[in-house]
């Protein structure tokens, strides 16, 4: 649209070429009279070049540039804030998968440490320390969380088979192998809430389509002036092809041209009222989408300092349960205590090593949401570039 708007600043030349054959019959002359003279078929021979070029003398042509240029740049930035969605959705799939991968290894070390209790627990039963409910309170337990281990299989692939269609690749054909490593929370790119104006790319696209949106008014009001035109053309007209291209043949014309429509119905002036609403609803998109911006990165940040306060927390309590685990285990090896004790304090334990592995999802989840609300890096003066 934006080099078809520029195409306009500049002349149009076009060439018309072709032989026409035409005849008459004995009664007419080509005046449409009476003619007894035999009937004749005459050829004619015809070359133009013709040129006209349309001046902007009210500015028309430069309001449609600049419209179609602005409604170019704000589909750039639909394309940009398409892809930054994306991006975002699979950074956060990935994260998610490798917390999976960490609670995998949690649940696999507590299913082996279930094992030793239940082999201990039957050892205690045949030598006439346990009881029979022990025995089964071990194995309920081992049980249990075999099954929320295998739960995590379909959780995984869920996660990795989103992956590979965020990757344009049949799930099929996609794996993604287990690391021991977790990801790291990411760094926040610094910045002020006025820079979103530039680094987001949804709300540049709602500021280039009030932009767009004003330069049309401007298209719909010059429809008022008159269109100011000049054209020239020339060119040979003959009877034969052998004289076409001479001098006598030659012809040519030149002049300006002026056209104003002097009665239309209204449709201009409904043209003008459609065009400024629909500035007015741009603008109020504008503004929207600014607040929306401002709100999704003020939520974000008041989100990860919770968790982080959360976390802190979470890790102090975890670390009361294994040492209260511990004393446990090792007052039941003693005999000082039932079965019973060990399985609350073991359920407590388990619940707040996937509580912290949960809060740290949350944060992973909302340090991509932050970034993806700050713009992702994205800049509105690389990222509207039109090529020529």
């Amino acid at each position: 649209m934006v080099r078809s708007s520029r195409g306009a600043f500049f002349p149009t030349l076009d060439l018309t070429t072709g032989k026409t054959r035409s005849g008459q019959g004995p009664g007419t002359s080509s005046s449409g009279t009476s003619n007894t003279g035999a009937s004749g078929i005459r050829n004619s021979y015809n070359a133009q070049l013709g040129v006209s070029w349309e001046a902007d003398v009210w500015g028309k042509l430069r309001r449609g540039l600049e419209a179609d240029t602005a409604n170019a740049q704000a589909s750039l930035a639909d394309l940009a804030a398409m892809r930054l969605s994306l991006q975002s959705e699979l950074v956060q799939n990935y994260m998610q998968l490798r917390v999976i991968d960490e609670q995998k290894r949690l649940l696999e070390s507590t299913v082996d440490a279930y094992q030793r209790s239940l082999t201990l627990t039957r050892n205690q039963y045949r030598a006439g320390i346990a009881g029979t409910d022990a025995v089964a309170q071990a194995q309920t337990q081992l049980k249990s969380t075999q099954a929320d281990l295998i739960d995590l299989v379909w959780q995984r692939a869920q996660f990795e088979n989103a992956i590979a269609v965020l990757m344009g690749v049949a799930p099929a054909d996609f794996n993604l192998p287990a690391t021991t490593s977790m990801p790291q929370l990411p760094q926040i790119p610094p910045g002020v809430p006025s820079q979103l104006l530039e680094r987001r790319p949804d709300i540049a696209a709602a500021e280039r389509s009030v932009m767009g949106a004003n330069a049309n008014i401007g298209v719909a009001k010059a429809a008022y002036y008159p269109d100011f035109t000049l054209s020239m053309s020339g060119g040979y007209n003959s009877s034969t092809f052998a004289n076409w291209i001479s001098l006598p043949n030659r012809f040519w014309s030149v002049g300006p041209q002026l056209a104003l429509t002097l009665f239309d119905g209204g449709r201009r002036s409904a043209e003008v009222d459609r065009t400024e609403a629909l500035y007015d609803q741009t603008v109020a998109q504008y503004r929207q989408t600014v607040l929306n911006g401002f709100q999704e990165v003020e939520n974000y940040l008041i989100q990860l300092k919770v968790y982080e306060e959360e976390a802190s927390v979470r890790q102090e309590a975890l670390v009361a349960a294994r040492d209260s685990l511990r004393l446990t285990n090792n007052q039941y090896k003693a005999g000082l205590i039932g079965y019973l004790d060990v399985v609350n304090v073991q359920a407590t334990a388990l619940s707040n090593e996937r509580t912290v592995l949960n809060v740290l999802q949350s944060r992973l989840i909302a340090s991509v949401q932050l970034i993806a609300a700050l713009g992702g890096g994205w800049n509105a003066e690389t990222g509207l570039t039109l090529r020529e």
